[in-house]
């Protein structure tokens, strides 16, 4: 949930700018999607992690346009949002930001990678506007079903400390949940009644309460592929099983997955529809919450972000046309 951690054998590569213009490919049988990249609780679009994967991202898949969310114009304000804010504002902005975005907007879709917290938000993205839309979405440490408790923050982190503080005393008043993000996808299931009343985020966005909304749903399931990775050490986000939409008792640990929950099983997001297409996959990743090696991300960025089929180049059926006398 906490800052983006970077590896040292991208130490040397150059800080470029994160948004990379794209060139035609070779071949017009397929086309390179544009990236977009939410970043995590404590991170921002300016730090040398997002722009080191910017040019990662371009060196494994060539003319990848990479555009990283940013919501302020400066990194420390960036930061700042990922604290306090009103989340389905961000969103709102985001939607905004993307569908303005003349590249983006010009794509037949996007791809979009979300870390820790963006990735639930990515998905609030998916389901509220999609538009651009979503191709496939890859989500790594991300709270989906929410957390049970507040991450620990480093000393001297105030904004952090801040948070922290607001979410211990009143995660359920008007405030909190207007106003601190993780507030907004806090979900202690001890606590359901008033999580179902008054979560600002969360519950809205996993269709939670008696009214479903079948936007969400139609938007989800237009996804081509959904992967969720888990860090196995996981001690920051809590319960780390969020990740794959997993529920954890918080008294014995009983850990219920996706498949056996009724989210699942009334298929609220259609969550089912894609499992049963084979387009939700379920993937862990080793070591603690957002360390990431350059390998694994090489991988993914390879197996979900390469190019696609260019739909434009598909052969036409050929048209009749009347002769005379015919």
């Amino acid at each position: 949930m906490h800052v983006f951690t970077v590896w040292a054998a991208l130490a040397a590569v150059a800080h470029s700018v994160a948004v990379i213009r794209p060139s035609p490919l070779d071949d017009d049988s397929t086309i390179q999607l544009p990236l977009v990249i939410w970043h995590g609780l404590g991170d921002d679009f300016e730090r040398d992690g997002m722009q080191e994967l910017a040019s990662l991202a371009e060196s494994v898949n060539p003319d990848t346009y990479v555009h990283i969310i940013r919501l302020a114009d400066t990194g420390s304000g960036d930061r700042q949002a990922t604290f306090f804010g009103n989340v389905t504002e961000q969103i709102e902005t985001v939607c905004e930001q993307l569908a303005a975005e003349p590249i983006l907007s010009s794509a037949p879709a996007i791809n979009a990678l979300g870390f820790s917290q963006g990735g639930q938000f990515l998905r609030g993205y998916i389901e509220r506007c999609n538009n651009p839309p979503v191709h496939n979405l890859v989500t790594f440490g991300s709270q989906h079903n929410g957390i049970s408790e507040f991450q620990s923050c480093a000393l001297g982190d105030w904004l952090c400390h801040g948070a922290e503080a607001l979410l211990r005393s009143g995660r359920w008043t008007t405030f909190a949940q207007s106003h601190v993000v993780p507030a907004q996808y806090f979900r202690d299931p001890t606590e359901l009644d008033a999580y179902l009343e008054n979560s600002n985020f969360l519950a809205d966005i996993n269709n939670e309460r008696e009214v479903k909304n079948k936007t969400y749903k139609k938007h989800l399931e237009s996804l081509n592929l959904f992967a969720m990775f888990m860090f196995d050490e996981d001690t920051v986000a809590i319960p780390k099983e969020s990740a794959l939409f997993a529920e954890v008792n918080a008294t014995d640990g009983t850990v219920t997955p996706l498949q056996e929950r009724k989210i699942y099983k009334e298929d609220w997001l259609g969550l089912k529809k894609l499992d049963n297409q084979g387009k939700l996959q379920f993937k862990s990743a080793p070591g603690q919450h957002m360390h990431l090696s350059e390998g694994l991300l090489k991988k993914t960025l390879k197996e979900y972000f390469g190019p696609i089929e260019n739909p434009e180049s598909q052969p036409q059926l050929p048209r009749l046309v009347a002769q005379p006398g015919l």
